[in-house]
């Protein structure tokens, strides 16, 4: 499972790499700066907890026996409720989306608390 994440939390850096890139460069001069604002909250918490899934891998690779599976699939599920609502809040306008970036945001938190006692329970 250590590698799956750490392979997953590689391909997801790259991505906030790409889509930072993006929104610094491409859509700079294309959308306002409050958009553009929500559009790099949305990186930040992509970079953030893309580099917490890297830690989860390694504590998998480290410990086989720490049951990382659901802070993986929380985190993962954040980034894509999360960054992914923002990043289409930003370059589409529609504020409807705005009300799925909580659930990423639970997800978030859920993930470090589950985290949290899968170590204090386990090492």
């Amino acid at each position: 499972m250590g590698k799956t994440i750490i392979m997953t939390a590689s391909v997801l850096l790259a991505m906030a790499v790409g889509i930072g890139a993006f929104g610094a460069h491409g859509l700079k001069l294309q959308i306002s700066n409050e958009m553009l604002q929500i559009y790099k909250t949305g990186v930040e918490y992509h970079f953030y907890h893309a580099l917490g899934l890297l830690l989860i891998g390694v504590l998998a690779v480290a410990v086989p026996s720490l049951s990382l599976k659901w802070p993986f699939i929380l985190f993962l599920a954040g980034i894509i409720l999360f960054s992914g609502s923002l990043y289409l809040l930003a370059v589409t306008g529609l504020k409807v989306l705005g009300a799925i970036t909580p659930l990423g945001g639970l997800s978030f938190i859920a993930g470090w608390i589950l985290l949290f006692f899968t170590i204090w329970k386990n090492l």
